[in-house]
């Protein structure tokens, strides 16, 4: 079969029953993909000669990579060099893209999914069908008639290049958003997952705590950094409405900064990466990442408490602020961009912000350009009132306290 095939050969996917060894047999079937199909896309051998390094005063080609593979590249690169857990994601169009990367047994993996037919254009009616019209409407802070609102959604499919030109138009497509976002993360979850049939050792004190094999490696509680990209993160008229999307559809727990791509440099920043790593995550974290705050969510279950958790916080003017994260409630706290605080967070019991339930967490929180938030609304489950003009009240009132839209535009009642 020489003269009919090609055979390649790579290291073997699972050498022992503790360790999966992907990369080698990835790499390969990327590289086949990109010599035997985007090689025949027109002009492409000719971009090939644009692209290079001098390397010992020789002109040496760099491949050329695709936007899902160059954005992984830099947030895999900025977790492995800052020691963090970090999430992103990329919505655009048609499909919506997240990365992760977090421990399994004591060493960082790297995830990635592309979630297709979930967009904000193109694939914007099969977000709709795939998570369904209630789903979608619990997030539009005003009252809707079902019709007007299918409609919209069809032109949005029809007329992919059109943005909002109302602010009720912008709610709407950022009510679609936080649904894909959510659809691509549980896709996500479900493939990010440990191996199978490795065995574990327990102690009396993890027995029952410890999780299965092949249970997903993406804990939320673990995660320290969480990036969003793509037209409707990037280009939010306002910052808050950013950090807003980001924290309904992932439902970060415990502390977790909040950031954003501002100019979609990512994927390029992906492929300076693999020429000169520390230049690319400095520009990364210097001139594209926008820091918009740490929220702060306890996660577990409560029944009726008068606070979830009490938030002490040294500001750098030298004043002590203290505030309790109230149940079903968001909180605004001020701190900028570069300025940092220590901070003291005491949750009830049962409650876990990071150490486990009940325990302090301390550390320092650097601030963004939305700030601190507090998250009383709580984690498994996150509910929404089911009578309509409750949860319609409580969409204001969180956004109220964010200053994601006008107060006037949301008192008047929005699109009635």
């Amino acid at each position: 079969m020489g003269s009919t095939v090609e055979l390649k050969i790579v290291d073997n996917l699972r050498p022992v029953l503790e360790r999966e060894n992907l990369g080698p047999a990835r790499d390969l079937i990327h590289e086949l993909f990109m010599e035997h199909v985007m090689a025949q896309a027109p002009g492409y051998a000719h971009l090939m000669e644009w692209t290079g390094r001098f390397v010992d005063g020789k002109w040496k080609n760099v491949p050329i990579m695709p936007t899902p593979g160059a954005v992984g590249k830099l947030i895999e690169r900025v977790a492995k060099m800052e020691g963090i857990h970090v999430m992103g994601v990329d919505i655009g169009g048609a499909t919506t893209d997240v990365f992760s990367v977090f421990d399994s047994s004591g060493e960082p993996v790297f995830n990635r999914t592309v979630s297709a037919n979930l967009g904000m254009s193109y694939s914007i009616s099969n977000v709709l069908a795939s998570a369904g019209m209630d789903s979608v409407m619990r997030w539009v802070p005003f009252h809707v008639d079902e019709a007007d609102f299918r409609n919209r959604i069809r032109n949005k499919m029809i007329r992919p290049t059109t943005i909002p030109q109302e602010l009720e138009e912008l709610i709407i497509e950022q009510a679609i958003a936080r649904e894909a976002l959510r659809l691509a993360l549980v896709q996500h979850k479900e493939l990010a997952t440990g191996l199978k049939g490795v065995a574990q050792e327990r102690t009396i004190g993890d027995a029952f705590e410890q999780s299965q094999t092949g249970a997903t490696l993406v804990n939320m509680m673990d995660l320290n950094l969480l990036i969003g990209s793509g037209g409707v993160l990037s280009h939010a008229p306002r910052r808050s409405q950013t950090a807003m999307m980001l924290i309904d559809s992932f439902l970060p727990e415990g502390v977790t900064m909040l950031a954003v791509d501002s100019i979609f440099m990512m994927p390029h920043l992906g492929v300076l990466s693999e020429v000169h790593p520390q230049a690319a995550v400095e520009v990364f974290n210097n001139d594209c990442l926008i820091k918009l705050g740490p929220c702060i969510a306890p996660s577990g279950s409560f029944k009726k408490v008068d606070h979830l958790a009490v938030v002490k916080l040294n500001m750098p003017d030298g004043k002590t602020v203290e505030e309790k994260i109230i149940p079903g409630e968001m909180k605004l706290i001020p701190l900028g961009v570069g300025e940092k605080t220590t901070a003291v967070i005491t949750p009830v019991k049962g409650l876990d912000v990071g150490n486990g339930p009940g325990e302090v967490w301390e550390g320092t929180l650097e601030g963004g350009i939305v700030g601190i938030v507090l998250d009383g609304r709580g984690r498994h489950p996150f509910n929404l009132p089911e009578d309509d003009a409750k949860r319609v009240q409580m969409l204001q009132t969180w956004s109220q306290t964010l200053n994601c839209y006008p107060e006037r535009f949301l008192t008047m009642g929005g699109g009635e």
